[in-house]
């Protein structure tokens, strides 16, 4: 059984747009208690919402734009070179959008964390919210797991669901699960800083203690 953490961690935090995730989580820094501080927050383009509230908050930022570099390998390196600057225990991925090489994903390996707007390992990839209401699924949600090189396959540590209602369209169905991701991450988040949460041999998670892992929706969630 691992012993929990009283040391605080230190996250990354990779956005590539508003950042509403990234601002949850560092919401729930500011918790007493709360075992992680957000080290720094890094953006794939310079026009990201969230940079600026990042920068409000006192919080170390930089952007770095994929079209500024030859290649995707080359963009990883410099991308590893301004995180590893804040000697991060976590890199958290919240809506970062570009898919990572091989390279860059070992080099975090059980340090890189993602949130994906479906219930994996259903609709993986973009437009995950179309792709539910296109199968006629009932349930639909979000999954933090850890990243692979394989897209959107990693182990799980979290999910959050939420109902598919009648009428729904892409953007009410993605509001919801928004939502449930502002719990779900989180909670997700704070187990892996506190050293709560080991991989099985066949790559399953456990979280010590046994906590509710799926987060459901409620209208005042």
């Amino acid at each position: 059984m691992p012993e929990i953490s009283t040391t605080k961690r230190r996250l990354v935090i990779l956005i590539s747009g508003r950042g509403s995730n990234m601002r949850a989580l560092t919401e729930a820094c500011r918790n007493e208690g709360w075992p992680a501080d957000v080290a720094a927050v890094i953006a794939s383009r310079p026009d990201a919402g969230g940079l600026e509230w990042a920068a409000h908050q006192g919080i170390p930022t930089a952007a770095l734009y994929h079209k500024d570099y030859a290649s995707r390998e080359a963009f990883d390196a410099a991308l590893a070179a301004e995180i590893d600057r804040y000697e991060p225990d976590y890199v958290i991925l919240a809506g970062f959008m570009r898919v990572l090489t091989p390279g860059f994903v070992n080099h975090y390996a059980g340090r890189l964390v993602n949130i994906h707007p479906s219930l994996l390992p259903a609709f993986p990839g973009l437009h995950t919210h179309a792709q539910a209401l296109a199968t006629g699924v009932r349930v639909h949600g979000c999954t933090v797991h850890f990243v692979t090189p394989v897209l959107d396959h990693g182990p799980i540590i979290a999910q959050g669901c939420v109902p598919v209602l009648a009428g729904d369209t892409p953007e009410a169905l993605a509001d919801r699960v928004l939502a449930v991701e502002h719990h779900a991450f989180p909670a997700a988040v704070r187990w892996l800083a506190e050293g709560r949460v080991t991989l099985t041999s066949d790559h399953r998670v456990n979280v010590e203690g046994d906590p509710e892992r799926l987060f459901t929706w409620s209208p005042a969630a």
